[in-house]
């Protein structure tokens, strides 16, 4: 059940739909999302594993190393992690993260945590979307000290 002193989550955090195995890979320490344009928001995001699992990166060492031993879990709330910036690396400059694409934008992250137990949900966006307070409080129940940063409303 809802609590009514907890802020709305539209004001303090968003979600992010990820294909696998991207996804797991975030929770296995890849630092940084790798996405087509520039994002605004900075704060809490909701890892939500899509349906989709990518094939050819399963080939990749550096992929197949981060998920050794790990469910790909798809249309499933996984994890949640801080989105604290978002850059391009300069042209002819080293990436910034071995996970980072050349020329794409690089959400980076931090503070990332797995859900003990990943919470089905069927629809997503590969965009930011709004969850509901339900979701939300679903995540809360796993992880009882993730909160709205202070001032939120």
């Amino acid at each position: 059940m809802s609590d009514p002193r907890l802020p709305d989550p539209s004001d303090w955090i968003r979600g992010i739909t990820i294909h696998q195995p991207w996804a797991a890979c975030i929770l296995a320490g890849k630092d940084v999302e790798n996405r087509p344009k520039p994002w605004s928001w900075r704060g809490w995001l909701l890892l939500h594993a899509g349906v989709t699992t990518e094939r050819a990166p399963l080939r990749d060492p550096l992929v197949t190393t981060a998920i050794r031993g790990r469910q790909l879990e798809t249309r499933a709330v996984i994890g949640v992690a801080r989105l604290f910036g978002c850059h391009q690396d300069p042209a002819g400059a080293p990436p910034c993260s071995r996970w980072a694409h050349p020329g794409d934008w690089h959400l980076a992250l931090a503070d990332v945590q797995e859900l003990p137990l990943p919470i089905p949900h069927l629809r997503g966006a590969l965009g930011l979307w709004k969850p509901t307070k339900d979701l939300v409080d679903q995540v809360l129940l796993q992880l009882p000290d993730l909160h709205a940063p202070e001032g939120t409303s």
